[in-house]
């Protein structure tokens, strides 16, 4: 049958131009790669035989490893799952996989550093084989079917398909190497020195042999039941390696042993970094789960609540069945023993970060703190736990801090955590409602992240006290005697608020004085049960349609400008520099809170007015 020709999806294409032009100084850990796809369909072939999806008679599953000194080949073969022709487009032919081209700018940016890391994480590793080699051609044939498809490329930009033969099921590469530069760190690859090295370094606990002709390289043992005494960090960290498809070291490694009534293992890790896609709907969540060291499940999502889904690992539960299926998962009291027993390992590890690593773990937090908040929405979540890791941006002059060391900080008397959010880290920082806070000693926790009106919107306590947003209510800082004189001030101009108010009735719920402020005019404020506008903006970009929450706009009775309006209000209620004023002041408090103005023809408009009679 003559070969098809296909062009690559176009992500491919760069990601290809990428491999085949990098400046990577690790080749070596294409094998890695290799292996480990051959591993994954290892996994699923042993799988089906076990579950009499397929026969158990049908050879021996195993990865062997052929070079040949030559032809400048290097030859990779397994006994999996393999694939179907559809399979083989699908699965070489693109990527389909969330913010690709996320990774592909940042792949390009550490190609220039020599860095390689990158190619892993994204799932793409069959590709760098193309740092090593001309030309790739893949024979593969599914369990279950008669027929093969041979799969060619050069890195060009384009493969050829076509209908092969191959005696048994399974995959075979063959990889026509480039010539040997070590200076470059182009090993050779067709020697068995260097083979074997590349093997013991990143393979080693492959559970299955790892073969050179006679000879099996890996020592095929579960890292995650050997003792932790027996097992040193870099064997750790190159599981990881393997299991993550990362190129970079893990952040944590927490070994679990559960034995009694249930008897489980597990072996997970902290990433170093956040992936791409953590927010992604596509990202791939969950551990892997076996069953007495037989691969059951890649993703097994009921072992690790959303929150925590960075999270990688493998986790070996002794007493489950093999032919275990997502509906008996949810179920399952183990299941639920297990994962409660692996939050708390998880959740121990971080506090135990927290306190004795500080940078380190705000080094975590920046990459995996707006993931953890998920956790304040979850039923049944530990939220109590999830606040004492919480760290935040405080007025405080540590800039950072948690919830604990908050309240060790606390006036005497105050009951209350103050927090204030905002569309940006820096918006939220400059904010007008903070001055009558910090100029009276209370420190307030800054949050800028989408999820953050979210959850700060639950009403939680934290050790006793309430949190509670100061951009929202009529939360006030000082003492019960300066409240009591700011309803004075407020009964004394009571009859300005309702001109004012009047002006712009259709976009505010109330204009009243404000105790928050100390310098600036004006500011926005929610109702005490209204959405904040972010949460309305939120809830638009989620494709919901929630019923519009007008804002309070609060007026600063020191400013030099109250005394202004006042004098003109008693002169003339009718004045129409007071609609001009308080469409003005509305504009700014709109900038003061998000940096934009929902009405910007209003605001020009009423600008105009002011400027006209100021210089008539």
């Amino acid at each position: 049958m003559t070969a098809e020709r296909h062009e690559f999806q176009a992500e491919v294409k760069q990601l290809l131009d990428l491999m085949v032009h990098s400046l990577y100084s690790d080749k070596d850990v294409f094998l890695r790669e290799l292996i480990s796809n051959a591993s994954d369909a290892l996994d699923k072939r042993r799988f089906q035989r076990l579950t009499g999806a397929l026969p158990s008679d049908e050879g021996d599953l195993a990865i062997e490893l052929v070079p040949d000194a030559t032809a400048r080949t290097l030859t990779i073969r397994d006994s999996g799952i393999g694939m179907s022709r559809g399979e083989v487009v699908k699965n070489i032919g693109t990527i389909a996989k969330s913010g690709t081209k996320e990774f592909l700018a940042a792949a390009k940016a550490k190609a220039t550093e020599g860095s390689p890391e990158l190619i892993g994480q994204f799932g793409v590793g069959f590709y760098s084989a193309f740092m090593v080699a001309d030309r790739i051609e893949l024979v593969t044939r599914k369990a279950g079917e008669e027929t093969a498809t041979r799969w060619m490329s050069t890195g060009d930009g384009a493969y050829e398909i076509e209908t092969a033969e191959r005696d048994q099921p399974g995959t075979t590469i063959t990889l026509h190497l480039k010539p040997t530069d070590e200076e470059h760190g182009l090993n050779d690859f067709t020697s068995a020195g260097v083979i074997t090295e590349v093997v013991k370094r990143y393979s080693d606990f492959v559970a299955y042999p790892v073969k050179l002709g006679e000879k099996t390289l890996n020592s095929m043992k579960a890292i995650w039941d050997r003792p932790k005494s027996e097992v040193t960090d870099e064997e750790y960290k190159e599981f990881y390696k393997h299991l993550a498809h990362d190129w970079t070291d893990p952040l944590r490694t927490i070994p679990v042993k559960m034995e009694g009534t249930i008897e489980a293992y597990a072996l997970l890790y902290l990433p170093g970094r956040a992936p791409f896609d953590l927010f992604s709907p596509e990202m791939k969540r969950g551990v892997q789960l076996y069953v007495k060291r037989v691969f059951v499940m890649d993703e097994c999502k009921e072992l690790m609540p959303s929150y925590l889904r960075f999270v990688k690992g493998v986790v070996d539960a002794h007493d489950l069945s093999l032919n275990v299926s997502r509906e008996i998962l949810q179920k399952d009291r183990q299941i639920a023993v297990i994962k409660k027993q692996l939050v708390k390992k998880v959740m121990a590890t971080l506090d135990e970060m927290k306190r004795d690593a500080r940078e380190e773990y705000l080094g975590f937090w920046s990459n995996f703190g707006g993931a953890l908040k998920e956790g304040f929405l979850e039923p049944g979540g530990d939220q109590e736990k999830l606040l004492d890791l919480l760290v935040a941006a405080t007025t405080h002059e540590s800039t950072t801090t948690t919830l604990g060391e908050y309240v060790s900080r606390m006036k005497e008397g105050q009951d209350t955590i103050y927090v204030l959010t905002g569309g940006n880290a820096s918006t939220v920082r400059r904010s007008p409602l903070l001055e009558g806070f910090t100029a009276k000693g209370f420190e307030v926790l800054l949050f800028s992240d989408p999820i953050d009106e979210i959850w700060l919107d639950r009403e939680l306590t934290f050790q006793g006290k309430a949190i509670k947003s100061i951009g929202r209510g009529n939360v006030q800082p000082g003492t019960e005697e300066e409240r009591k004189a700011a309803e004075e001030q407020h009964k004394d101009m009571s009859e300005l608020m309702v001109c004012l108010r009047a002006a712009i009735q259709d976009d505010v719920k109330e204009v009243r004085l404000s105790s928050r402020l100390t310098s600036s005019p004006a500011c926005l404020v929610a109702d005490a049960h209204d959405m904040t506008p972010r949460m309305q903006k939120l809830l638009e970009q989620l494709g919901q349609a929630p019923e519009k929450a007008r804002p309070i706009l609060e007026l600063n009775p020191s400013h030099p400008l109250l005394p202004k309006l006042k004098a003109v209000f008693a002169a003339d209620s009718l004045d129409p520099r007071l609609a001009a004023s308080a469409r003005l002041l509305l504009g700014q408090a709109h900038l003061a809170d998000s940096g934009t103005l929902p009405d910007p023809a209003t605001f020009a408009t009423a600008l105009d007015e002011v400027l006209l009679r100021a210089l008539a």
